[in-house]
This record gives structure tokens, C-alpha cells and sequence, in this order.
């Protein structure tokens, strides 16, 4: 069951538009409000094969990221070595294609009934009991290059698609070095964890818009959930917050830092690390102000490649606490829209 894409996006935007009253199939019963507070800063160029750090700069920035991994499950990555004009120019197309008419938009809805997720659209309706969100997405695989569905992405902004590649290109690089540093920072071998996601790991873009909402107090711009990657990478908007993370049983909203990425634990780290690393649970609110925008990477092992806690992470102290699984995406979404939580089903 799916929603039509020109439907639910003209009743959502003219809602917007209109300040009217969100439908229940809007309102979040347990929307608990947010406060002001803090994630880890980190400077991952420290981490770069290019830097040479004083031994004591390293070790300091390792136990650093171990610590937020493993308690926030997520950090503000600064010293990324993505240009702030690159980020800034994703941004602006961002917006742009948001700002396009409904029909220019529709061009790139998936019209394939077996890729409903692929292109513009947003929510697929799976369950009726289903709390739908307040967003649009222009959601495209990126990475590796033969699984681009290129009819999907836009031809407007005329530039979209170069910077878009660019940005990949530059975060692809960071994550790789991510993935070193964070086994380095368990003691364990570099490769731990990129051995396992496969030479064809997946990366997926989610460029998201959120309009105005009249009753921000009922309705969620994405509901509550944990990634089901193993690594994402977020661009927020550049003045809007709207981004938040349960830390310590209470939503704490991450601040906006123009030139920080958001780097956050995904399930499948959290499987891979024997649940050292936290996958958190963070959502989207809405606001009644102003529209805002983000883009999220998400870094996807292999599909058909297994994967599992790493060797050096399981003893008698800490026994294997989830199964190994391939696939882990076919649980993670119908859980997601159902309310329900993928890793409980792999828990040994």
C-alpha cells in the first residue's frame, strides 16, 4: 500500500501553506518535547593519512570519538576536508529543487512498483496505524556508479548532479578514514570494519525538505528511529535546527554548525562492534517558522555479504550479543514505519 506522490505532496504543502490543522495520520501521540544541548566536536582531520598529529593530539582525538560513539552514538565531524563552498552549493540546490513546481518535481517520482524508494516522494505507506511524516525526499543511490537510476536525478538545478558527485567523492573519502579511526580507537585491527561492508558497498543520498507545520508540538518531520547503515553522514541546514537525539533518556537538540558534517553509528556498526558503538535513536521536529533542509548518507554494507561482530570484540566477558545477518535493510525499514525495533529481533 503507497501513497500517490502528486496526493499526499499537494496536501501536505498546501497545509503548509495554508497554516491548516495537521490530520491525525500527522499527530504523534508521545511527542515529547526537546531541549537545548551539546554532542561531541570532533576534528576528524587528525585522522587524515595526510596529517601527522603529535602522538598525544591522536590519542586524545581516538578516545574522544570511541567516547561519543559509544555514548551519544554520534559527533559534530569538523576538519572533514570538505570545502564550506562545496557544502554550501549542495544546500542551495537542495533548496532549489524543493522550490521547483509540483509537476518539474514529479518527473523524478519512481513510477517502478518494485523501487518505490528511489526519487521524489516521501512517505510509503506500510501499515495503517502508520504515523506519517512531515517531509518531502528526493531520495537517489549514489554509489557504486552502475546502480544509479540517472532518469531520477534531477536535470535542474543545471549543476546538481556535479556537486552532488563531488560531495560524494569527498565524504566517500572521509568515511573510509572514519572507519580506520574508529577500530584504531577499540584496539583493534584498521580494517576491521571496512573488511566486512565489501568492494560494492551501497551509498545512498536522502536530500530531505521539511515545510512549515501550524502544530510543531504534534507532528515529527521524521519520527523517531535508529539508521539502519552502518555509517551516516548528515549536512544540516545551515540556520534551522531541527535535528535530535535521544541522549540519556531525553531529546536533545543538535546545534547547527555551518561547517560540520553530523556523523552518527548505524545499526550495523552497532552489530559489527558487538554493541560497544550506539546506534541512537534521533528524529526530525517541525517548526512553524520556516522551511528547512538537510541531506543524509547513508553507507550500506554488501547486501548479500554477511556481516557480524568483529573477532576482537567478542570474549568471555562480552559474548556475541547479536546474530549475524546479510540484508539487514529488507528488517530495517518495515520496522522503522511499524514502530518497531530491528536489532531486538537479532538479539541473542
Amino acid at each position: 500500500m503507497s501513497m500517490s506522490p502528486s496526493d499526499s505532496t499537494k496536501n501536505v504543502l498546501q497545509m503548509s501553506v495554508d497554516g491548516d490543522e495537521p490530520p491525525r495520520a500527522y499527530v504523534v501521540e508521545d511527542s515529547a518535547v526537546g531541549g537545548a544541548g551539546e554532542i561531541p566536536i570532533i576534528d576528524v582531520g587528525v585522522f587524515l593519512p595526510s596529517s601527522s598529529p603529535e602522538p598525544e593530539v591522536l590519542d586524545s582525538e581516538l578516545g574522544k570519538l570511541r567516547s561519543a560513539l559509544s555514548k551519544e552514538g554520534c559527533f559534530q565531524a569538523i576538519g572533514h576536508g570538505v570545502s564550506i563552498e562545496l557544502l554550501n552549493k549542495l544546500r542551495d540546490f537542495a533548496k532549489e529543487f524543493f522550490e521547483l513546481p509540483e509537476q518539474e518535481k514529479l518527473k523524478y517520482s519512481p513510477s517502478d512498483e518494485n523501487n518505490k524508494f528511489e526519487g521524489y516522494g516521501n512517505d510509503i505507506v506500510v501499515s495503517e496505524k502508520q504515523v506519517l511524516d512531515w517531509n518531502y525526499r528526493l531520495f537517489l543511490c549514489v554509489f557504486p556508479d552502475d546502480s544509479r537510476n540517472l532518469n531520477l536525478w534531477p536535470q535542474t538545478p543545471k549543476a546538481f548532479r556535479e556537486t552532488l558527485n563531488e560531495y560524494v567523492d569527498n565524504v566517500k573519502l572521509m568515511m573510509e578514514v572514519m572507519y580506520k579511526a574508529i577500530a584504531k580507537s577499540l584496539n583493534i585491527d584498521e580494517d576491521s570494519f571496512s573488511s566486512q561492508l565489501g568492494d560494492r558497498s551501497l551509498m545512498n543520498v536522502r536530500v530531505n525538505f521539511y515545510p512549515t507545520c501550524s502544530r510543531p508540538n504534534l507532528v515529527l518531520g521524521v519520527k523517531a528511529h535508529t539508521d539502519g547503515s552502518a555509517l551516516t553522514v548528515l549536512l544540516q541546514d545551515k540556520q534551522m535546527e531541527g535535528l535530535q537525539v535521544l541522549i540519556d533518556e531525553k531529546w536533545i537538540t543538535v546545534p547547527v554548525l555551518p561547517h560540520a558534517l553530523v556523523v552518527n553509528v548505524g545499526d550495523q556498526m552497532q552489530i559489527m562492534s558487538n554493541g560497544i558503538l550506539k546506534s541512537p535513536l534521533h528524529r526530525a521536529v517541525t517548526n512553524s517558522e520556516k522551511m528547512r533542509i538537510s541531506v543524509a548518507l547513508f553507507h550500506i554494507p554488501e547486501v548479500e555479504r554477511e556481516i557480524g561482530a568483529v573477532d576482537g570484540l567478542v570474549d568471555e566477558e562480552r559474548p556475541k550479543k547479536y546474530k549475524s545477518i546479510k540484508n539487514y535493510g529488507a528488517i530495517n525499514y518495515e520496522c522503522y514505519q511499524k514502530g518497531s525495533v530491528p536489532l531486538d529481533t537479532l538479539k541473542i
